[in-house]
């Protein structure tokens, strides 16, 4: 009779409560929040590649030397605006017969045949890099590129990329608007969990008051268990993330253009630290809590 009574001591210690059903909520809650981190990243991808699809044709001058279009080509290249791919300025130049040939081919049309000359212009085709995509910043690109000499017009599809800058911004709102719903949601959820967790420590927290511990003493363990189950439930669900997402590019493999490596590890990280801090949080406030009970409200 007395061994089994030592037994049952032994097993309710402090700061011991259900751990693989806490770790599975908290776990299921940031893997939800690391979906949405995912959308949002590779919201921010498309948005950078749709921008980074976005050209500006330069119109030059009659008669230009092949030395003047090889200086204005150096002239284009090293403006801050012009995309970089593999550290290679986005520039490529259309003669006035490419231009011929490609309007041939779209239109099935050939009008040298009844004007007798090619009226089309060489013309130097710009891609824009990400960061200045703006219909403002578009607007003063295309006024810096109208003053170079040589150039005689500059074109681009203004309301079109107007109303891409326009699309991205609302989706990207709309996204981060449910990102931040979803964290309010799992840090009501993840603090609940633990609540509901401790309520079954509440006579022995009540207990070790009794015998002169004091509230740091009691904290401590619930706290620790608290923060490593926040860690090891964010590690889970970075894990469960990262197969997702490899399961994902291996059947959809256009997927892999919207992967971007180091925001990924960075929204992985994050997991964790938001574990851990929610949990620890929500353990000290769930303590307390009981700390300041009256013996009456504890049943």
């Amino acid at each position: 009779m007395a061994n089994q009574k030592i037994k049952s001591v032994k097993k309710k210690k402090l700061g011991s409560y259900p751990h693989t059903m806490v770790v599975f909520s908290i776990t299921l809650a940031l893997f939800v929040i690391g979906l949405f981190g995912l959308l949002l990243i590779y919201a921010g991808k498309l948005s950078d590649i749709v921008k980074e699809g976005i050209e500006m044709q330069v119109y030059l001058d009659r008669d230009l030397t092949e030395a003047q279009l090889a200086k204005l080509e150096k002239t284009f290249a090293a403006k801050p605006y012009v995309a970089q791919k593999h550290e290679t300025p986005q520039v490529r130049f259309i003669s006035k017969e490419e231009g011929a040939k490609a309007f041939l081919n779209e239109s099935g049309e050939d009008f040298l045949t009844f004007l007798g000359e090619n009226p089309l212009r060489d013309a130097y085709v710009l891609q824009i890099d990400a960061d200045h995509s703006d219909s403002l910043q578009l607007a003063n690109i295309r006024t810096d590129l109208e003053k170079t000499s040589g150039v005689f017009e500059v074109q681009y599809v203004a309301s079109l990329i107007e109303s891409i800058n326009s699309n991205m911004k609302k989706a990207s709102i709309v996204l981060l608007l449910f990102t931040v719903i979803m964290l309010v949601v799992v840090i009501i959820l993840i603090n609940n969990t633990i609540k509901l967790a401790l309520f079954s420590q509440r006579f022995l927290i009540r207990s070790m008051q009794l015998v002169g511990a004091t509230s740091y003493f009691i904290q401590r363990p619930f706290l620790n268990r608290a923060a490593w189950q926040g860690i090891m439930s964010g590690i889970i669900a970075s894990v469960f993330l990262f197969l997702l997402t490899q399961y994902a590019y291996h059947q959809v493999e256009e997927l892999k253009l919207l992967q971007d490596e180091e925001q990924t590890y960075i929204l992985m990280i994050a997991l964790v630290v938001i574990g851990c801090i929610i949990g620890f949080l929500s353990s000290y406030r769930a303590v307390r809590k009981y700390l300041r009970m009256s013996l009456d409200e504890l049943y």
